[in-house]
Parts: structure tokens; C-alpha cells; sequence
């Protein structure tokens, strides 16, 4: 017997349950994961707190936090830490409530459950779906890796520890590394 795969899609997506998990679909094949733990939350929140200020400051766009659902293609269905959204690019936020398309920068907060989800799989969609900026947040080892993309692809990533100050796609950003650790 050949087994046959199921691709999920966006219609999919929408059906199932809310109840506190995270799902996602990528590349038709569905992912759930757990609720995020308080340290990740206080992260997400600092650096929401950080962009935010900067971005409304400069009238750059907007910074969301997740939930906020990202529909990358009808098969890959993502909902990132945080999303930020360029003001020339805003005609991307669709009549459903959805981000439809690339956002101008996807960020993720490392769990233990998620780590191999976001520095792979998830790096692999945001490249290839064209995601300008993408940072991966590693709380244990208190460090953001910064991807631009350049040709369709990412560099290697600028690790960033100490000087938080600004990361791109933010001139003039600053982020009190200390008080994001905590």
C-alpha cells in the first residue's frame, strides 16, 4: 500500500481549535506546539516594548506580537513571536485580519520545543517566501542571529550579544540587552 500524504492548507488551518496551542502549517504538514513558558513572554514583551516605541517614533509601520497569523503560501501558515511590517508594505495586512505574505521582518524566541522548528524549517520558509529580516532570539545563550536576506537568500547570521543596538532592518534602534535577559 502507498501511503498517501495530506497537505493541509489554509482552509485547514482555520478549523482548528483554539485552545491555547500553536499551530501552524508548513509546507502543507501541520506543527503544534505548547503554550509559551514566562520567560518567553517577557522577551517577546521587552522587545515588543523596544520596536514598538521605535517603529511608531519613526513612522516605520507596525510591530505585532503573536498571535498574528502569516500566510506565507496556502500551505504555509506561521504565527512568529513577533512580526514587523513596514509602513510601504502595510497592504499586506488582508481582509480576513491575516498577514498575507512576507512581512518585512519575522522574529522568533527560542523554547526547548521550538528550537529546531525556528533555526530550521522555520528559516527555510521565511527565505524562501522572500521574509527581508529574521531573527532568531536564543534566550540560554542571550544572543539574537540577524538574517538579511540578500539575492533571495539568507547570509550567514550576524550573532549579536552584548550590543543589541541597531539591528536591522532598524537604524537607531536601541535595546537595553540587561533589562531583556532578566
Amino acid at each position: 500500500m502507498i501511503p498517501v500524504r495530506t497537505v493541509l492548507t489554509y482552509e485547514d488551518y482555520v478549523t482548528l481549535p483554539n485552545n491555547g496551542r500553536r499551530y501552524e502549517i508548513h509546507d502543507g504538514e501541520l506543527s503544534v506546539t505548547p503554550t509559551p513558558t514566562f520567560r518567553h513572554q517577557w522577551i517577546v514583551t521587552r522587545l515588543l516594548v523596544a520596536l514598538d516605541a521605535h517603529v511608531m517614533a519613526h513612522d516605520l509601520g507596525a510591530v505585532v506580537p503573536s498571535p498574528i497569523t502569516v500566510v506565507l503560501a496556502n500551505d504555509s501558515i506561521v504565527e512568529p513571536d513577533l512580526v514587523y511590517i513596514e509602513k510601504s508594505r502595510m497592504s499586506l495586512v488582508g481582509p480576513r485580519g491575516t498577514i498575507d505574505g512576507a512581512p518585512t521582518l519575522a522574529i522568533e524566541i527560542l523554547s526547548p520545543s521550538t528550537a529546531r522548528i525556528d533555526r530550521q524549517t522555520k528559516k527555510q520558509l521565511f527565505e524562501r517566501y522572500g521574509v527581508p529580516f529574521y531573527w532568531i532570539v536564543d534566550p540560554d545563550a542571550q544572543t539574537i542571529d540577524v538574517y538579511r536576506a540578500t539575492d533571495g537568500a539568507y547570509r550567514p547570521a550576524d550573532r549579536r550579544a552584548d550590543d543589541l543596538n541597531d539591528l536591522p532592518p532598524f537604524p537607531g534602534l536601541r535595546i537595553d540587552a540587561a533589562r531583556l535577559w532578566q
